[in-house]
């Protein structure tokens, strides 16, 4: 372990002291704290309740009035999906110019998303079934497992969008903005066939539209469009966005949370609907007005060396942060404790606890399991201008 730990640290040092000044470090920073903010968000205001039947998983924002307007600053997947548009685009077309076949692409990217998930999912299988061997229990014990398995949903998705990269690419460079405003009329008439028409399921399609659209803007992010564009144009980005949650969230259609909560008829995320798209321009607008001053304090070798790091395990951070929460509240739930109702001054006051603990917790499974994920960066390598 001790051996794995310094060659990261060593690893994080030399591409940190190495990084050239033609990277996007913004990039990386912002795909950090899309990470970071959805492992605070949930470990904020997850709401687990222990019942003859195991956890009964809920958020916060259904329970408490007003705190829906949280998920507009924590639901921040559509960032991850926009930075990832970026990523994508750089490295394609960095494998074109090898001359390598877009296939080579597809494997790099989804074998280092496979590795460090095959043994969390298998650990977990194995967990469970032997959970179910020894104690016998049935329902509750697979509701518990899915809880701490639904970070694999967005890998899923995720790499359906890398597979259809190479097509999307294409049509960005032939029909630019029209690839955008399609997905956006696409995304309209599923939301429409969902709520309105005798086939809700065809709603599902969004799962495809709506991240579609905001991997696809990340093309213009990647090819220098948005970097070119005015800040007024970022700011109406971010107005445009916020106004546009403002009113689809207020004409009897949609819920006003980001996320599911459990309370809800609808959710806004399972499928995805319009909403999502919005939140995601809201939240490109702001990242787009903060990229200059960010930066530059990126430019710091200090700054830089902990954003390489935190990217060095991002999906082992991603993947073991709901392990940790359910762990830490079972056994806090058998001490007496994890049962103050949701919106007390109490539970409010013991937030930070719910951030640190599970959060020292997790430090120690990507002390441990990380090493699978960087062992899958190093034998898939890409070249420096990548993410």
């Amino acid at each position: 372990m001790k051996i794995v730990a310094a060659q990261k640290n060593s690893l994080a040092a030399e591409i940190a002291a190495k990084t050239p000044k033609t990277r996007d470090r913004y990039v990386d920073f912002l795909r950090a704290f899309s990470i970071c903010a959805v492992v605070v968000g949930h470990y904020i205001s997850t709401v687990a309740i222990m019942s003859k039947n195991g956890f009964l998983v809920y958020n916060a924002a259904g329970m408490i009035p007003g705190m829906w307007a949280a998920t507009w600053l924590l639901q921040v997947m559509p960032l991850f999906f926009f930075v990832g548009g970026f990523s994508n685009f750089v490295s394609i077309n960095s494998c074109r110019r090898r001359s390598e076949p877009d296939g080579k692409f597809i494997r790099v990217r989804v074998i280092r998303l496979l590795k460090p998930t095959v043994v969390f999912l298998g650990l977990w299988v194995v967990a469970a079934a032997v959970a179910v061997l020894i104690s016998g229990a049935g329902t509750g014990l697979i509701r518990n497992f899915r809880m701490v398995i639904a970070p694999v949903w967005f890998l899923v998705v995720f790499m359906m969008v890398i597979v259809l990269t190479p097509v999307m690419e294409r049509l960005h460079r032939c029909c630019r903005l029209w690839v955008v405003v399609a997905l956006v009329l696409l995304m309209i008439a599923a939301d429409i066939m969902r709520f309105w028409s005798p086939w809700p399921y065809t709603g599902w399609a969004n799962v495809a539209f709506v991240w579609l659209f905001v991997h696809q803007l990340g093309f213009f992010y990647a090819d220098g469009s948005l970097v070119r564009a005015p800040r007024w144009l970022h700011a109406t980005l971010a107005l445009g966005g916020l106004l546009g949650l403002i009113i689809l969230t207020n004409i009897g259609i949609y819920h006003r949370s980001m996320v599911g909560t459990g309370f809800e008829s609808t959710s806004n995320m399972n499928p995805p609907t319009v909403p999502i798209a919005v939140l995601g321009c809201w939240f490109i607008g702001i990242a787009m007005l903060l990229r200059s001053s960010i930066s530059r304090w990126l430019a710091r070798l200090k700054p830089w060396l902990i954003v390489v790091r935190a990217n060095s395990v991002i999906m082992t951070v991603y993947l073991w942060h709901l392990t940790a929460f359910g762990l830490v509240f079972y056994a806090l739930f058998l001490l007496g404790w994890a049962r103050t109702p949701p919106g007390t001054l109490v539970w409010w006051l013991e937030r930070p606890v719910w951030i640190v603990v599970p959060g020292m917790l997790l430090a120690v499974f990507v002390k441990i399991f990380a090493r699978f994920e960087i062992m899958a960066k190093a034998k898939s390598p890409l070249s420096k201008e990548e993410s």
